[in-house]
């Protein structure tokens, strides 16, 4: 059976894809790059947003067309499925979210008791992925994913740091992933919290900080990167870590913002922060390093918000350092609550202020880059493009090198142009 595999949406979606990959490697299939070669197409889906399903139903209808094969649609779109994905053209099966196992018995091969238990695949060439968690226990009212992935669900501390070892010894960089990484530890459950501690609250001994001061000192040669975490969930030893191990973590945070306005922050759900906090926190990390690559994730268009809460969006995010922003115009997920709040902003509005948000993004990530200019950076391989070699900086900036001015070490310190 020859295999083609596709990822829609976040890092923790492309890690559930190499396992589902290799599981079916294991049992005899073979994995085709080019689709008009499978026999089967695996889809990994995503339900961020409306534009995100839009774009799985599109794909999976060109596949029937152009290639004839079955497909087996997994993940977060596939887990709150009303039955429009099951009645696409040549959809096979469809799988909530990817259990490696699941996704084999609905191809029609054997799954070994043990499937699933295997490490991921390579993000990159020279940078893998590792997630720590699974699920979220929050409740934000634009999001959809809480629904299809279910509750958070840390993995243990021995077995992410055998991992991390086996993937070191291909990698030089690990990107810790997952969906709400800021809380691991945290499910730990009950009758196990640190005398004194209210529920609900980290201990040291069982948060992101401690986990990833552990894979350190266990696997002190690779690079380690956060993927998405919130602002303040940076707790002391992330901070330190941060800003005292260099060599071990790499200087960049993707802290999702999705408003600078209080009220519609209340709106969203997203209880845990204000963007006094958010501000606070990320003011004091950025005194701090000197190198410092920050990238967030802003709503536009969100149910009630006024010119004036973009206005507090946009003056907060030209107040700090953002190097990149990544903007989503607000999406109705049909199952999340804020489909159903009162004023509901109008799609030429959101627009507007979707571009207006953008162009802020793009001018700071220039300005970022052009005092980046002449400065030495600790960059790690990440591709070939065209005869050039695609180098990834600790702030998380691309450098592209000519492929005869690379001695082919995977990591090496470049200066940014």
């Amino acid at each position: 059976m020859n295999v083609y595999f596709h990822t829609f949406g976040c890092k923790a979606n492309q890690y559930d894809t190499e396992l589902v990959r290799q599981a079916f490697a294991d049992q005899g299939a073979v994995v085709v790059d080019d689709p008009a070669a499978a026999d089967l197409t695996v889809v990994n889906s995503c339900t961020v947003t409306h534009e995100s399903e839009v774009k799985l139903k599109r794909f999976v209808r060109r596949m029937s067309r152009a290639a004839g094969a079955q497909t087996i649609v997994m993940g977060c779109a596939a887990a709150l499925d009303d039955g429009a994905i099951a009645a696409l053209p040549s959809v096979r099966a469809v799988v909530a979210n990817a259990d490696p196992a699941m996704v084999l018995r609905a191809a029609g091969l054997s799954s070994p008791a043990n499937v699933g238990a295997q490490h991921a695949a390579p993000l990159h060439r020279r940078r893998a992925l590792l997630k720590i968690q699974d699920g979220c226990d929050e409740h934000c009212t634009f999001c959809a994913t809480t629904l299809a992935r279910g509750a958070n669900r840390s993995r243990p501390v021995a077995e992410l740091v055998e991992e991390a070892r086996a993937l070191a010894e291909h990698h030089v960089e690990i990107v810790l992933t997952g969906v709400h990484i800021g809380t691991y530890g945290q499910d730990t459950g009950p009758g196990v919290l640190t005398p004194g501690l209210r529920p609900g609250v980290n201990p040291p001994e069982r948060s992101l900080g401690h986990l990833l001061e552990t894979l350190i000192q266990a696997i002190p040669g690779v690079r380690f990167r956060l993927s998405s975490v919130e602002a303040t969930e940076v707790d002391d030893t992330l901070a330190r870590l941060l800003i005292e191990a260099p060599r071990h973590v790499a200087a960049h945070l993707h802290a999702p913002l999705q408003s600078g306005s209080n009220r519609i922050l209340k709106r969203m759900g997203r209880h845990w922060y204000t963007a006094e906090s958010y501000r606070a926190r990320i003011e004091w990390l950025a005194e701090r390093l000197p190198v410092f690559g920050l990238g967030a994730d802003v709503i536009a268009g969100f149910p009630g918000e006024t010119a004036n809460d973009h206005h507090a969006s946009l003056t907060l995010l030209n107040a700090l350092p953002f190097t990149y922003l990544h903007v989503f115009p607000f999406s109705v997920r049909p199952d999340a609550p804020a489909a159903k709040l009162a004023g509901q902003v109008s799609p030429d509005l959101i627009k507007a202020r979707a571009r207006e948000l953008r162009e802020l993004g793009e001018s700071k990530a220039r300005a970022y880059r052009a005092g980046r200019v002449g400065q030495r950076a600790d960059g790690v391989v990440s591709g070939r493009i065209g005869g050039r070699v695609d180098v990834l900086t600790e702030d998380y900036l691309s450098v592209y090198l000519p492929s005869d001015r690379w001695d082919g070490r995977p990591r090496l310190a470049i200066t940014v142009d």
